[in-house]
């Protein structure tokens, strides 16, 4: 499972969405994770909820480049920034306040491990990544 996280050092999620200047792109398996990618960003937001002119896209290139993960922790996440990376079928997820990097790995590791709740099972499903279901439905 690919998960992305805003990061302003490499080390922590430590920013909002909009105004992460990088964000971490590991693959995480129930046993190991490796760090695929580091996207940086130098045209970010400002946090003022002040929007510049009108053709000034800056959440579209994130979520381009973010394409192909199922998760995305954050701090925060605006509503339009929020329906369009949810469009792109990643799941974003709103952390209450900074940590490691390392323990979001080991809870998002854990819940792969044990039973995950029925939001992951379902953007593992989606994602073609989880066992599927079987049928019991008699095949003709």
């Amino acid at each position: 499972m690919r998960v992305a996280i805003a990061t302003q050092d490499m080390k922590n999620l430590n920013a909002h969405f909009g105004s992460a200047r990088r964000f971490a792109v590991y693959d995480v398996g129930r046993e190991e994770w490796n760090l695929v990618e580091a996207v940086a960003f130098d045209d970010v937001s400002d946090e003022s909820g002040e929007h510049r002119t009108e053709g000034d896209d800056r959440i579209a290139p994130k979520v381009e480049a973010l394409k192909g993960c199922h998760l995305l922790f954050c701090l925060a996440i605006g509503g339009p920034s929020a329906a369009k990376v949810v469009s792109a079928k990643i799941h974003p997820i709103k952390v209450p306040q900074p940590e490691t990097i390392q323990e979001v790995l080991l809870r998002t590791q854990m819940m792969l491990r044990t039973c995950p709740p029925p939001w992951l099972r379902k953007v593992l499903a989606q994602a073609g990544v989880a066992e599927q279901k079987p049928s019991f439905e008699e095949e003709d």
